[in-house]
């Protein structure tokens, strides 16, 4: 049995939902693994951020998001509003979470209350989940002609770089 990794770094553009589509580099990193037959895993390791499977959509509004993109975000900001302001539905961040995420010292999480004004983000990553599985044959993944890999960053609060981790197993 192989197995094989490798992390994409992707950069969110901190003002509205993020999506990379990321097909060409998976099986990019799946042709490098040499793998015929196993499973490729893509994995965010962020809270706030999603791997979807959808199809590709040709046509785009004027910021490039791609039709479906824009429909998904659209029935979502109805069901799970982007929090704004401390004084919206949303609980969280409650007081000590706040207190704890100012005192990190970490460079990732910049002692900032507005960037952590994200509790719909929070959700959407839940909703959605923060990986898929595809199912490698014969050196190719089964996705089909018109399916697609996306990496999705719900958080809209600040630009970052994101990692996507690529896990491949099998022989």
């Amino acid at each position: 049995m192989k197995m094989h990794q490798e992390t994409l770094i992707l950069r969110s553009n901190g003002v509205r939902v993020t999506y990379h589509e990321i097909s060409k580099q998976v099986k990019e990193i799946l042709e490098r693994s040499g793998v015929q037959n196993g499973i490729v895993v893509v994995q965010s390791p962020h809270t706030t951020c999603s791997v979807i499977f959808e199809e590709f959509v040709h046509d785009t509004d004027f910021n490039g998001d791609e039709y479906l993109q824009v429909d998904l975000n659209r029935i979502l900001d109805r069901i799970v509003p982007r929090e704004m302001t401390e004084n919206m539905d949303y609980r969280y961040p409650g007081p000590k979470h706040v207190d704890f995420l100012m005192n990190m010292n970490d460079p990732m999480y910049p002692a900032d209350p507005g960037t952590i004004l994200n509790g719909d983000a929070h959700i959407r990553g839940s909703l959605f989940g923060c990986s898929e599985t595809f199912i490698v044959k014969d050196g190719k993944m089964l996705t089909g002609t018109v399916g697609y890999m996306y990496f999705v960053d719900w958080d809209q609060n600040r630009v970052r770089d994101r990692k996507c981790h690529v896990m491949v197993m099998g022989e």
